[in-house]
């Protein structure tokens, strides 16, 4: 298991290769797998626990409404580790969706990608609008999912977020990855 980072300036193809990899979008050409099955089957988008760069949901629903349906939607997440994920990123379960604040509305998205454990995590931007602090909680979640044994691909342009969590580093500009050195880590 490793953290691959995905780097690159805004409009390089970082949110556009998640998408694809998500069945969001699809290519012209070409094809991907994901735990050496298509992007597609069923049983491995039961296993990966997405974060989409900008999340939207339906705003009168309360976070706590919100995180139950993603729980019952993946076959059910004790309550237990809802709480506990809830408690660590200091996201407040009682207020609607729509009145969240930019950190909060990530807040929730990121409890619902990682908590129901998944083997593969995919994040787009995961410490956008966060506080320094809350940036640390999810670099923190992020590791502990490699740890765990997952594999995480997370993107960012922000170089040093990084270099301080990725094993790896793909770097992209222009749809295409570009070879170079990022810091301590190599880029693939």
């Amino acid at each position: 298991a490793c953290i691959t980072g995905l780097l690159g300036p805004n409009g390089a193809g970082k949110t556009t290769t998640l998408k694809l990899l998500m069945q969001l979008i699809y290519p012209t050409s070409g094809s991907a797998s994901i735990l050496g099955r298509p992007v597609g089957d069923l049983d491995v988008r039961r296993r990966i626990g997405y974060l989409p760069g900008d999340l939207r949901l339906e705003g009168r629903r309360k976070v706590r409404q919100i995180l139950d349906f993603y729980a019952d939607l993946r076959g059910g997440v004790p309550q237990e580790r809802i709480v506990a994920l809830c408690e660590q990123m200091q996201l407040d379960v009682t207020r609607p969706f729509g009145q969240l604040s930019k950190g909060n509305r990530q807040k929730v998205g990121v409890v619902q990608a990682v908590m129901h454990d998944p083997d593969v995590l995919i994040l787009d931007e995961p410490t956008s609008g966060l506080d320094p602090l809350m940036q640390r909680e999810v670099l923190n979640l992020v590791r502990e999912r490699r740890d765990a044994g997952a594999a995480v691909l997370f993107s960012s342009h922000i170089i040093f977020e990084v270099e301080e969590v990725a094993d790896r580093v793909g770097i992209l500009r222009d749809g295409r990855k570009v070879i170079g050195r990022c810091a301590k880590v190599m880029a693939v």
